[in-house]
């Protein structure tokens, strides 16, 4: 007869475990970048960017081309101001109201102007931040897990957050100051037509402020990646600190952390002020160097008009162009900090996006289509790292359908063998096979899909228990999660939350109790429907009368699927159709629980220990 959780369980697997693979399809929410990221690391960072830029040429062209009109119009308010007054004020030969109306078209041309590029130069610049971020993150997807084991978090928060907006504040400004070096052209070449002798005076102290500017971008590069890294510094302890408040305040550590996020402040603010004093000693200098030219042109062009060589009007336009041209001067510091900033957070941000997982499908890579579920490794060699091997030499074999307990002491290697199944990390000699096919040489989304994994410790999203349940198959109905949810019996607790599966779990779901959140990560598990099942210690963390009800669920789902416990408990192993002891990384011994007891007193001691600290986990509770 069929019972109603076997019913359920059909809801929940569809065609049950011989259903062929499918990628999980979600529809797209925002559009895909339209640029991405040079990968030749021979070239500068300007260049690798280029194809984002190149992406959006047109409308970047299009702000280009109207802001160097809106320059043009703004460069020639001072020469119609110089017809004005020596014409219609100094000579009288002409009216004043044409040289009002020019000026008032340049001005509501020059806003015009000014609004759309900017408008658009900002709508680049942004979309530029967005592909940079989609782009990185797409990339820390596919990195290997052996990237994270040495990779802090905080660090690869900073590099996607603070670094990325550096680069894109630079593209922002940088068109800017080019297009103010294009209004200083045409300013010069203006005044080189009204009087050559004055605009070379106006222009004698420039050089000055080229070598100025040449000293502060070589005393800002080095200082600006000093910056960055210890920007990147203190968000990883913050990282850390939020993360795990609860092991901070369990340990009365809080003045520790305090002191430790002090010093990486400090050392901040060192690295901040050495930048800070290189702009205040270098940035005066080259703001400044230009109002000597304006000085020159008072002085040198009052005495040409004394003499009555040049107009009132041509001095004052003078004024105003050397005035027009402090511009490019007084941004010039900001943009040449901004440029080495986002130099060395582009360098950063590179040195990301150019590591190349250690774990990526291969070139032909198939994929796995309706596993029957054998699993064996072959003569296995695997540590992580420089590390001596935490596997030398082990051999295993599972037939589709069976059930094989593992077991060993802290250490052995018995996590190791769930991590290297699902392909977390590559074998260094030997070979994992799924149904004859070496886990290399098929894609790893269908790999994935075809071995589930119940941590000890499991991670779930600050979502609603059902999109936590949902996850490996997002589009599932209500009643395939409560399915589910039953089967691991985690039905009881959700329905009596405040908003049942709705109910927002919190961060990491700490909102919920360790048991609770084994069980969703069961139920999660159970609804991806693995045709191969590794349970990790997946109940540790519950009491033993729900254990045994998660269990008996266990059973009815196990009977048709290749599954591995690797046994922590006692009860666990009561799952397996056979045990298999692990010690030195090799395969000791294999056989039933019966078998084993009785023919090999290393399985009898480690069991002494686990039932040891089995007792020790039952006083703690009793205690509470």
């Amino acid at each position: 007869m069929t019972t109603s959780l076997e019913r359920d369980l059909a809801t929940v697997a569809g065609e049950g475990p011989g259903s062929p693979f499918e990628p999980v399809a979600i529809p797209a929410r925002a559009a895909a970048p339209l640029g991405h990221i040079d990968p030749d690391q021979s070239k500068g960072w300007l260049q690798r960017v280029r194809p984002l830029l190149a992406a959006r040429r047109w409308r970047f062209g299009g702000a280009l081309t109207a802001a160097l009109v809106a320059m043009v119009a703004q460069v020639a308010v001072p020469r119609v101001v110089m017809s004005a007054i020596d014409t219609a004020l100094t000579e009288r030969t002409s009216g004043i109201m044409p040289f009002v109306v020019a000026l008032l078209v340049l001005a509501v041309l020059r806003g015009v102007l000014t609004y759309g590029y900017r408008l658009a130069l900002y709508g680049v610049a942004y979309d530029l931040e967005y592909d940079l971020r989609v782009g990185i993150y797409e990339h820390l997807t596919r990195m290997s897990f052996s990237f994270y084991d040495r990779v802090q978090t905080g660090q690869l928060v900073s590099r996607a957050n603070s670094d990325i907006r550096s680069v894109q504040m630079f593209l922002t400004f940088a068109p800017l100051m080019v297009l103010n070096v294009a209004s200083f052209v045409v300013a010069f070449a203006l005044m080189l037509a009204v009087d050559v002798p004055l605009a070379l005076v106006a222009l004698a102290p420039l050089p000055f402020v080229y070598v100025a500017g040449r000293k502060m971008r070589n005393l800002l590069f080095p200082i600006s990646w000093i910056v960055q890294a210890r920007q990147a510094e203190v968000a990883t302890i913050v990282e850390e600190n939020v993360t795990g408040s609860r092991v901070v305040k369990s340990f009365a550590a809080e003045h520790k952390q305090v002191s430790l996020l002090a010093t990486a402040a400090e050392r901040l603010r060192w690295a901040a002020i050495r930048q800070i004093d290189a702009r205040a000693t270098w940035a005066p200098v080259m703001e400044n160097l230009p109002r000597l030219g304006m000085a020159a042109v008072l002085l040198y062009g009052g005495w040409l008009a004394i003499d009555g060589q040049v107009t009132v009007g041509t001095i004052v336009a003078f004024s105003t162009y050397v005035v027009l041209l402090q511009a490019p001067f007084r941004m010039l510091g900001f943009l040449m900090m901004l440029s080495q900033r986002a130099s060395a957070s582009a360098s950063r941000i590179f040195e990301i996006m150019d590591t190349r997982p250690a774990v990526a499908d291969r070139p032909g890579a198939v994929d796995l289509i309706e596993p029957m579920g054998r699993v064996e490794l072959d003569d296995v060699t695997f540590g992580y790292g420089a590390s001596r091997p935490v596997l030398a030499g082990f051999s295993l074999t599972l037939e589709p359908g069976e059930a094989v307990a593992v077991v060993g002491r802290t250490g052995s290697g018995k996590s190791t063998v769930a991590r290297l199944l699902c392909r977390f990390y590559d074998v260094d000699a030997g070979a994992v096979r799924i149904d004859g096919h070496d886990v290399r040489d098929v894609t790893g989304t269908s790999l994935r899909a075809a071995v589930g994994v119940v941590l000890d410790e499991p991670f779930l999203f600050s979502a609603s228990v059902r999109d936590n349940i949902a996850y490996a198959r997002p589009g599932a109905s209500l009643d395939e999660v409560r399915a589910a949810a039953r089967a691991a019996r985690a039905d009881g607790f959700v329905e009596a939350l405040p908003d049942g599966y709705d109910t927002l779990v919190g961060e990491r779901g700490y909102t919920l109790s360790g048991g609770q959140r084994q069980r969703i990560a069961i139920a999660r598990t159970l609804l991806a429907d693995p045709r191969v099942l590794v349970l990790d210690d997946a109940t540790s963390a519950i009491d033993v009368r729900v254990e045994e009800e998660i269990h008996d669920a266990l059973r009815r789902l196990l009977a048709d699927r290749t599954t591995i416990v690797i046994a922590h408990r006692l009860s666990t192993i009561r799952l397996a159709d056979r045990v298999v002891l692990m010690e030195g990384g090799r395969v000791a011994a294999s056989g039933t629980h019966d078998e084993l007891l009785a023919a090999d007193e290393r399985y009898a001691a480690v069991l002494a220990s686990i039932e040891a600290a089995d007792d020790e986990l039952a006083a703690a509770g009793d205690l509470t």
